[in-house]
């Protein structure tokens, strides 16, 4: 799964789950700044693991400050084999 399909699955989940616009999402944007509290954030979290077919720990999402280090460890959990 490429970046750019990565960001645009993430932004959906964000959209849907938290009911943000689909321009605040970029990858420099800050999880707290665009309003994600803790409860909003196991929300997302549950449904990109539904949307990308993975699980992600809860030590690993703790530490997502920005939308770019979300994807970057979906790229990374969703990528086959080397």
């Amino acid at each position: 799964m490429s970046q750019d399909e990565v960001l645009a699955g993430f932004a959906e989940v964000l959209c849907a789950v938290a009911g943000l616009q689909p321009a605040d999402v970029t990858p420099e944007a800050s999880l707290v700044g665009l309003g994600l509290d803790s409860l909003t954030m196991v929300e997302v979290v549950v449904a990109a693991e539904d949307r990308f077919g993975m699980l992600i720990d809860d030590d690993e999402w703790s530490r997502f400050e920005t939308v770019r280090d979300a994807t970057r460890y979906i790229e990374r959990a969703t990528a086959g084999p080397a």
